[in-house]
């Protein structure tokens, strides 16, 4: 089990994977099927020029991973359960130090994105720069609040879709999403404050999708759990692609389910996400 504040846990095998939000957001893109362009910061460390290395295998383009001179890369820590539930220790690095003027080389190519996909392990301010500058060229944002932390009423109001997963959307709203019918409570309040749609991710119940004001709930395939690291993101990277291939945001949301339920049946983050072709030969049942 995952240990409580002052205790001690016999653990049983360790290994090291590629992780981070956006990196595996990134790769979850490349590997369903989409064109995707990478904007991070790494450290020029072991971790940073390997990261470097199989983005570029996926098809990732690199252009502007930015190296950091002083700061690591970000790590994090990860203990997963017998059920497969994990829980999760960032140390930022040079992922904290992603700053306005990292990123403004891209900005010359923003109006070639269709959509800009978004998490909060990078410092707020460039999290607000960039979701202002894709909203006045209408390029769809969809941001992904994980880790949960407050978010200013502007950020919110250019915003086009949220996926917070349970206890982010707790946080956001202010109502303890314990199930569906709280989750739907909890998407009205963050609807209220100014974003167009919002999916929570329920884990084994699903997503439940609020849009032009209608609730979804897409269910979750059935799949034995082995490691839930990194299903949050294959889901974020799933919606994206979906989407970017003009399929409707409920059957987004549903090609987003399936593969991250793929996901979850392997270990570790990077190495769990699957490839399109690996969604068309298992397809997954309700």
């Amino acid at each position: 089990h995952i240990p409580v504040p002052g205790e001690t846990v016999l653990g049983g095998s360790f290994f090291m994977n590629p992780g981070g939000k956006g990196a595996n957001q990134a790769v979850a893109v490349a590997r369903l099927g989409g064109d995707v362009t990478f904007v991070s910061k790494m450290g020029n460390d072991v971790f940073g020029k390997q990261s470097f290395q199989l983005m570029d295998k996926e098809g990732i383009d690199t252009r502007y991973i930015v190296s950091d001179e002083e700061l690591p890369s970000g790590v994090a820590l990860i203990t997963v359960d017998a059920s497969g539930e994990n829980s999760i220790v960032v140390a930022q690095g040079a992922n904290g130090n992603l700053l306005v003027s990292d990123i403004e080389p891209a900005l010359n190519e923003i109006e070639q994105f269709s959509i800009l996909l978004l998490q909060l392990e990078i410092p707020m301010s460039t999290v607000e720069f960039i979701t202002f500058k894709a909203s006045e060229k209408n390029i769809l944002v969809i941001l992904n609040p994980a880790p949960a932390t407050k978010l200013s009423d502007r950020l919110l109001q250019h915003i086009d879709i949220i996926t917070p997963n349970e206890s982010e959307a707790s946080i956001l709203s202010g109502i303890a999403v314990t199930d569906v019918e709280s989750a739907k409570k909890a998407a009205q309040v963050i609807h209220e404050l100014g974003i167009k749609s919002v999916i929570i991710t329920l884990g084994p119940l699903g997503a439940l999708v609020l849009d032009h004001g209608a609730f979804h709930l897409v269910p979750a395939k059935q799949v034995e759990t082995v490691d839930s690291t990194a299903a949050g993101d294959v889901f974020n990277g799933g919606l994206a692609v979906a989407l970017a291939e003009g399929k409707s945001l409920v059957e987004a949301v549903d090609f987003a389910c399936e593969a991250a339920a793929f996901s979850v049946t392997r270990l570790g983050a990077q190495s769990s996400i699957p490839h399109r072709n690996e969604l068309l030969a298992h397809k997954l049942k309700h």
